[in-house]
């Protein structure tokens, strides 16, 4: 599992700011590992939680849109963004990183595609 300390290794002391340059999936996994807090189990727990809590907050959106008939994308987007934080964050405990878990899912989402499987149920199919 990276750790902070690997984080810094690799980046110094720069932290990335929103005046910088868009970040690539692998920076982007980089800095999400500088704003861990929990480590272990604990870490396990805590990004699993906030993945279903943040994920949860994005169908909150969505439901007040068809019961208000109006959302604002911007907040779609931020929440959008949490989910991110903790599916970026959940891959490096596994020890991945963003971009191998986009790569992993085309490959997946491909093969389904030309296999005539994108309908249907089941991981395997």
């Amino acid at each position: 599992m990276i750790n902070a300390s690997d984080i810094e290794a690799l980046m110094g002391d720069e932290y990335y700011s929103e005046e910088e340059a868009p970040m690539s999936p692998s920076q982007y996994s980089h800095w999400v590992e500088t704003m861990m807090l929990t480590t272990g189990q604990t870490r396990l727990v805590e990004n699993t939680l906030g993945l279903v809590g943040e994920a949860g907050e994005v169908a909150e959106k969505i439901k007040k849109y068809f019961r208000d008939g109006s959302v604002d994308p911007t907040v779609i987007i931020k929440e959008l963004g949490d989910v991110l934080f903790y599916v970026t964050a959940l891959s490096a405990y596994f020890d991945a990183d963003l971009q191998q878990v986009l790569d992993k899912n085309v490959e997946k989402l491909n093969s389904r595609k030309n296999r005539g499987k994108l309908q249907g149920n089941g991981d395997d199919r």
